[in-house]
């Protein structure tokens, strides 16, 4: 059958490898729209106060589970934040113990409550090095943070100036560059053989810094890394698209109220977990490459963290355009829910 004639595709229960939860009540407003379509998702662990411990992350995993709808099966995989503070037997424990199955690099200041990322790397060397040795793989939040650095030139520098080092060190350290969003770094990866993948966003698939600021300031559309020229989009599709298995699903859903987006200095993050997979398939077969979506949604990402894939399926089924909510509703106050500006045809069914 040829991809034009598909209208039924049935794909492995997908993952996504970086997501946004929070807390509180908006982690109840916002897990379900995760859960009913994802098995498992990497959490980041950007709260207030971060997620540095073993302890603090078995507590956040509680609070997720106790938030889950009981008809609903999800599986959160938690993140420890790194402090220059970090204590490696701490991370080697909630390694061993299956507590946390990453660490989260973000440089201070970077993003979104990073202000207790790092600053000086060799201070945290030391659980960078414990970590290669038990093979716990580091989620990077790839951007410098110099205000000198132009912020569509700072994932470019970051590569240059601190991962290529940082790997030169630990070169037995597993690394995942997260939203990735140039061709720079869709090349690095691609040139790197061993210990090097990258996830890529829904949104970056589908947005460039024109959606941002043509025809007036978009607020729902800003986020951190920040969409680059649509050059660099069209890297990131081939990526996804190519079923190299070093690119994955990393939507960084991240929610915000629209009262915190919609403010002089608004909050960076887009909100994509309701309707991401109507969103990639549209972006996979406008490519002709629907036959490639469950590597990058489902097989990918597991192997390149050494789990199995779900067992279960889930079947997007081809049809009138669907329609999905324009917020979700929360204690906090409403979150709009991604737009990717055109039709989505494409619908999971029971």
């Amino acid at each position: 059958m040829s991809e034009k004639e598909i209208t039924t595709l049935k794909l492995r229960r997908p993952d996504d490898w970086h997501l946004h939860l929070r807390d509180g009540a908006m982690l109840k407003a916002v897990l379900p729209e995760t859960a009913r379509h994802f098995a498992r998702a990497i959490i980041m662990p950007n709260l207030v106060p971060p997620v540095v411990t073993a302890s603090q992350a078995n507590d956040y995993r509680d609070r997720i589970m106790a938030a889950l709808p009981a008809e609903m099966d999800f599986t959160p995989l938690m993140t420890l934040y790194l402090t220059e503070d970090t204590d490696p037997a701490d991370v080697a424990m909630a390694h061993e113990k299956g507590i946390a199955t990453a660490v989260k690099l973000y440089p201070a200041g970077a993003t979104t409550n990073s202000a207790s990322g790092v600053t000086d790397f060799d201070k945290v060397r030391p659980v960078l090095e414990t970590m290669a040795d038990i093979g716990m793989p580091l989620c990077v939040h790839g951007e410098v943070t110099d205000p000198d650095i132009d912020i569509f030139d700072r994932e470019a520098v970051f590569i240059d100036k601190v991962l290529k080092p940082l790997r030169k060190k630990v070169p037995d350290l597993k690394i995942v560059m997260e939203h990735v969003t140039t061709q720079q770094a869709v090349d690095y990866v691609r040139d790197t053989h061993k210990n090097l993948a990258a996830t890529i966003t829904t949104h970056h698939l589908i947005i460039n810094r024109n959606h941002i600021l043509a025809g007036g300031i978009k607020p729902h559309y800003y986020c951190l890394p920040v969409a680059k020229r649509e050059t660099h989009r069209v890297a990131l599709v081939q990526a996804a698209i190519s079923g190299d298995k070093r690119f994955f699903l990393g939507t960084d859903s991240a929610p915000h109220t629209d009262p915190a987006k919609l403010q002089p200095c608004g909050c960076a993050g887009c909100f994509t977990a309701t309707n991401t997979l109507s969103c990639l398939a549209e972006v996979f077969e406008a490519a002709g490459k629907l036959k490639k979506l469950e590597a990058f949604t489902s097989l990918n990402g597991p192997l390149y963290y050494g789990l199995p894939p779900n067992e279960a399926t889930v079947t997007l089924q081809k049809g009138d355009p669907v329609v999905y909510p324009d917020h979700i509703a929360t204690d906090d106050g409403p979150v709009t829910v991604f737009d990717p500006g055109f039709d989505l045809h494409w619908r999971v069914i029971p």
